[in-house]
């Protein structure tokens, strides 16, 4: 009986793990269902698992970038099909900071009963093994062609279920979305009446988000969340809200995104999720300017945190959320304080020290903030960027008390450790602008102290050094102590031991304490009394006068501020004999007009730029005001002059118009038939309407005027009509028939000045374009009439033969004013009449040809 059932039972198991049989097409049995997780569908997850364990480990947070992401898996940046190009020498796709995503393990999966899969790649014909990605979909891939049982478009197997999910995952980590969707698509046709259908719906959502198709990932989650015929498990709302939130944050929607994070947040129960959901949260609401609800979310997450890294961080992150207003600042430190005395954060005081120096900042107490930020730098470096950082708050203190030269040494600090990028390159632009502005500083700067000291007399010059020789005295007094306290603790006894040691009559014992055990003599360098000047005299000739410090040996070590500014100011850093003399330094002011002159002049050209570089480089408007008015009280050349005050026009037109007007006052007075004078009266407008029949009517009267050579009574027409239609989109063909106006009037020259006027506001419109070339012409043969002292025409050279094109140019210019006219300043006004016969209209255009 034993011997026929056992044949029974294994005939009955051959024919249920035939699927080909009809009778077996109906139903996946129970051992089909085994084989297809055990045999195939097995390898495929744990592919996966393994895969996203070690993009799990080799994750590394960037609290620099505006949020984290939940979920450590996902923000490998992975470029659609890029495993088949063969890039990556080892076969597998880089993760976070170029570590290698592939198992210690592939070789395992490569080498499985179920086949090996390879990856052949590259035009030198090396093999190289698929990525575990690839084997986890081509694991898949086997599953569902061996396994799927398809009855009337319904899929019979449930494993197969798993097997699309494996493989839309798999897809969806690779960057390839649209084959993703493609894979969850036939779950949606054939297995809609699974349970675990919202499952697929939420990748497909996901998808979606990762093609920045917002909305229809939105209308996805709002079916999955609306129709009453789906029934969420919880395991389901847990993957749902961080995904939904994910596709809030990029869409812009933060308040939803931070009000669905407060939702996942309930549902996952995982430390590490919770704390990450919380500090995303906080990051949101800091950037919505909601202090006090991002704190609460911060705390969560340092109460939820699994490491030390992101607890520090989230305690830095709740002392950025500190409101001088409504929050006590004694309570905030000590808060900070009690932390950083736990001994699990000793290695991270300097963040702690910088997250207090952040509090004291907000609470504008800055000589304490300024201590808490040397503090964190003298501590061990646990975080380049946090420590660039503390350097970058120290400038901040610095540049804003003008010290532009410390400013810059202390951002160049930060630029040397700092790991964020988009924050190195703001800092590299920056601290490049504060180097232009501190040359022009110190120009000014030294410039004055010389241009001051050149004004006294010699009692107050000798007195004024005589002071400054008194601190060089002082200085070099404590120099000299500081030195001799330096030599006293050294720690080496220069002392002869052959003369005075007790020891002396055995000194050529090899085993004397000074030898240690060595014969021939102590070999040990300070014992010689003899070698020690020669080597402090060898020592420096060639590293120099070092002090006691870290990193002694760079050859090029870095200069004090102290001895930058000097440098900048033109000062000698090495002693010279003479320095204790005021005649020293007496002898060294100038005293010729020219070279004061030139002083003057370099001071008021660096300062014209400073005042341009506080507005152009740091948005500085007062300041910039501020520097260009005492330009202009320091009675500059007039072009430096003019200049300034046109900056401080052009700075303050729409900020402040009470500085524009004073700055346009003093233009009109000083400088009242320039370019610049006309720009002031009409500052140049970009947004003009579009024109009238009122205005056309206009402007067609006013160059009749001009026509008939009333020259006068055109140029008030066109003042009345710029002035009744500012923004008229005739204005700049008012301006230029106003111009030829003032050329038949007024003469040449004040036509060059309207032209530049229309050069300098309308320079892109046709009217600007023809006074530029007018201006060309005109100024090609303008003479300059000299005279002498009773006002006789000088007698000059006889001109010169004009060339063939100087011949051109200027008839060409004697028919412009005489026969075009406003004409030629662009396309005629549709319904305007034109003035022109035919006959001149073909002249004119035979003219441009040529």
């Amino acid at each position: 009986m034993r011997k026929y059932l056992l044949i029974i039972l294994a005939v009955v198991s051959v024919l249920a793990c035939n699927p080909r049989k009809k009778k077996k097409k109906t139903k996946s049995g129970p051992v089909n269902r085994f084989m297809t997780y055990h045999n195939t569908l097995f390898n495929s997850k744990e592919a996966l698992n393994a895969e996203m364990e070690n993009r799990d480990k080799a994750h590394v947070d960037n609290f620099y970038d505006p949020y984290i992401s939940v979920y450590t898996t996902e923000d490998v940046v992975v470029e659609p099909n890029s495993f088949s190009s063969g890039n990556n020498d080892s076969g597998a796709p880089m993760g976070i900071g170029g570590r290698s995503s592939r198992s210690a393990n592939t070789a395992s999966f490569n080498n499985s009963s179920n086949g090996t899969m390879a990856a052949s790649s590259g035009n030198n014909g090396n093999k190289k093994g698929a990525t575990i990605l690839q084997i986890t979909e081509a694991k898949a891939i086997k599953a569902i062609t061996k396994y799927s049982v398809l009855v009337n478009g319904v899929e019979k197997n449930k494993k197969i279920f798993d097997a699309y999910i494996l493989l839309a995952k798999a897809r969806m980590y690779q960057g390839k979305y649209l084959e993703s969707l493609d894979a969850l698509s036939y779950l949606f046709n054939t297995m809609d009446k699974d349970k675990r259908i919202p499952l697929a719906h939420i990748y497909k959502a996901a998808n979606y988000t990762k093609l920045k198709e917002y909305y229809r990932a939105d209308e996805v989650f709002k079916d999955l969340e609306e129709n009453p015929k789906i029934k969420l498990k919880k395991e389901h709302l847990r993957i749902l809200k961080v995904y939904q939130a994910d596709n809030f944050l990029k869409w812009g929607k933060k308040e939803l995104a931070a009000e669905v994070l407060e939702e996942a947040f309930t549902y996952n129960k995982e430390r590490k999720t919770k704390s990450r959901i919380a500090f995303l949260r906080g990051q949101i609401l800091s950037s919505l300017n909601k202090k006090e609800e991002a704190r609460e979310s911060f705390a969560a997450a340092y109460k939820y945190a699994n490491s030390y890294e992101f607890e520090v961080k989230s305690q830095i992150e709740i002392a950025k959320t500190f409101d001088n207003k409504t929050d006590s600042y004694e309570k905030a430190i000590a808060y900070i304080a009690n932390i950083a005395k736990k001994g699990t954060y000793a290695s991270r005081k300097n963040e702690l020290y910088y997250a207090s120096g952040l509090i004291a900042t907000s609470a504008t107490k800055d000589s304490i903030a300024d201590s808490f930020f040397r503090k964190a730098l003298k501590e061990k470096q646990s975080d380049p960027q946090i420590r660039g950082l503390t350097y970058s708050e120290i400038a901040k203190k610095y540049f804003s008390k003008d010290d532009y030269l410390t400013a810059g040494i202390y951002y160049d600090s930060a630029l040397a450790v700092m790991s964020y990028q988009p924050e190195k390159e703001r800092l590299t632009s920056l601290t490049a602008n504060i180097k232009k502005l501190s040359k022009n500083y110190y120009i000014v700067k030294k410039n004055d102290s010389i241009l001051n000291l050149a004004k006294m007399s010699p009692d107050q010059q000798r007195e004024y050094f005589a002071k400054h020789i008194e601190k060089i005295k002082a200085k070099e007094a404590a120099e000299e102590l500081e030195k001799r306290r330096a030599e006293r603790s050294k720690g080496f006894d220069n002392s002869d031991y052959n003369a005075n040691s007790i020891f002396a009559g055995n000194s050529t014992d090899a085993n004397s304490f000074q030898n240690f055990g060595i014969t021939g003599g102590s070999t040990f360098y300070f014992a010689n009394s003899n070698n020690i000047p020669r080597g402090e005299s060898s020592f420096k000739q060639t590293w120099g006068n070092r002090t006691l410090a870290d990193n002694w040996r760079y050859s090029a070590k870095s200069s004090t501020i102290e001895e930058l500014k000097n440098e900048a100011l033109g000062l000698a850093n090495a002693p010279d004999p003479r320095r204790l003399e005021p005649e020293f330094y007496i002898e060294k002011i100038p005293t010729s007009a020219g070279e004061l002159g030139k002083l003057k002049k370099d001071r008021d050209t660096a300062s014209l730029g400073m005042g341009t570089m506080y507005e152009n480089y740091f948005g500085n408007t007062k300041l910039a005001t501020k520097t260009l008015f005492d330009l202009v009280d320091a009675k500059p050349d007039e072009e430096t002059d003019l200049q300034a005050l046109y900056n401080i026009f052009v700075f303050n037109y729409e900020k402040n118009p009470v500085e524009a007007e004073k700055a346009k006052a003093l233009i009109l007075e000083k400088y009242p038939y320039t370019s610049y004078a006309e720009f002031v009266k009409n500052p140049k407008s970009k947004d003009f309407n579009k024109s009238t029949a009122d205005v056309e009517k206009l402007y067609a009267d006013a160059y009749k005027l001009y026509e008939t050579e009333k020259f006068k009574e055109s140029s008030e027409m066109i003042d009345k009509a710029i002035v009744d239609h500012p923004k008229d989109a005739l204005v700049p063909k008012f301006y230029l028939l106003n111009a030829y106006n003032a050329g038949k009037t007024a003469g040449k020259e004040i036509m060059i000045l309207q032209l530049e006027q229309i050069v300098l506001n309308y320079a892109k419109t046709p009217e600007g374009i023809k006074a530029k070339e007018l201006l060309k012409y005109l100024k090609s043969d303008v003479k300059l009439e000299l005279t002498d002292e009773s006002g006789n025409a000088i007698s000059q050279k006889p001109p010169r033969q004009m060339s063939v094109d100087e011949e051109k140019a200027k008839q060409l210019k004697q028919e412009l004013d005489a026969s075009e006219g406003g004409k030629a300043s662009g396309p005629a006004i549709p319904g305007m009449p034109d003035t022109m016969s035919s006959q001149q209209q073909n002249q004119n255009q035979q003219r441009k040809r040529k």
